[in-house]
């Protein structure tokens, strides 16, 4: 069973300098609310409640106004300062001490997920004990990242990062189940080329040892890696539409604790204290009237 959570919150956002300059690109507003509400979502819709935040050096203030350590939330959250982003791996070197013997997920800060089956298909996953595994999810432009070819039984053939002639429409996303391992394996990595530590490397450890296994973001699901100017605007329109024409909020965090019975009304009116007078406010208002 997955406990611990991981949000790898750190790196340089050069993709979306220089909107990035001044500010952590997952404390940018995506619509409604810090981009950083949206992989902490998932892993509260997965039923994980200790969770790891690791962020840039100088940046734990900025964080902690908006996601303080004693919140609202019913979770704990920790915070860990990465001096310099020196590849995903790292984030398990980064959090031996919080994993300590246990499993757990990795989620990328700057990645949206969305469906209307997502929260029961993180559930049936997280009960897993021995391995690793990845989330695919099919896209266009497969070239842009790293790829999953598959048997017949949808088992994980090979694994290719960025390829310039893809076997496979299906793209890594940026959301990993790991056992214990995971730490040992990942400060026996080797930097790449690029000077970094690599997940895919991570990922081929547990392939060649016949542990990995991938589980599927369907059709009717939604993933966009927000870390991109293009797909950070696209996300934003995307909760933009749906919440307008639902008169639902995707990933409000108060409303999966409640719904989770991780908090209660009284904690709804302190995070509407918190919050102010918003539209955010007043759909929390909504949840206890």
């Amino acid at each position: 069973m997955i406990k611990k959570g991981i949000i790898l919150a750190g790196g340089k956002g050069t993709r979306m300098s220089p909107l990035t300059k001044a500010v952590n690109k997952q404390l940018l507003p995506l619509y409604d609310k810090p981009l950083i509400f949206y992989p902490l979502s998932i892993l509260m819709l997965a039923g994980i409640r200790d969770i790891l935040i690791i962020i840039n050096k100088g940046q734990l203030n900025q964080f902690r106004k908006i996601l303080p350590e004693n919140n609202n939330l019913g979770i704990n959250i920790q915070y860990k300062e990465q001096m310099n982003p020196n590849g995903l791996p790292e984030a398990f070197i980064i959090g031996e001490k919080f994993i300590g013997k246990n499993n757990v997920a990795l989620i990328l800060g700057d990645n949206f997920f969305y469906g209307q089956s997502l929260t029961k298909v993180l559930k049936k996953n997280t009960s897993f004990k021995k391995g690793a595994k990845t989330f695919l999810h099919p896209v266009k432009n497969a070239q842009q990242y790293g790829v999953a070819t598959l048997n017949k039984n949808k088992k994980i053939l090979k694994l290719d990062e960025k390829p310039k002639k893809p076997k496979s429409n299906l793209a890594v996303t940026g959301l990993y189940f790991f056992d214990n391992n995971v730490v040992n394996f990942s400060k026996n990595l080797k930097p790449s080329s690029r000077g970094e530590l690599e997940i895919i490397d991570l990922l081929k450890i547990y392939l060649k040892n016949k542990k990995l296994t991938a589980e599927f973001i369907g059709r009717g699901g939604a993933w966009l890696d927000a870390g991109n100017v293009k797909d950070y605007y696209d996300a934003s329109n995307f909760v933009s539409t749906i919440e307008n024409r639902q008169g639902l909020k995707i990933a409000c965090l108060e409303e999966i604790s409640l719904q989770n019975k991780w908090i209660n009304n009284r904690n709804i009116k302190n995070a509407i204290s918190f919050y102010g007078n918003c539209e955010y406010s007043k759909y929390l208002k909504s949840l206890i009237n």
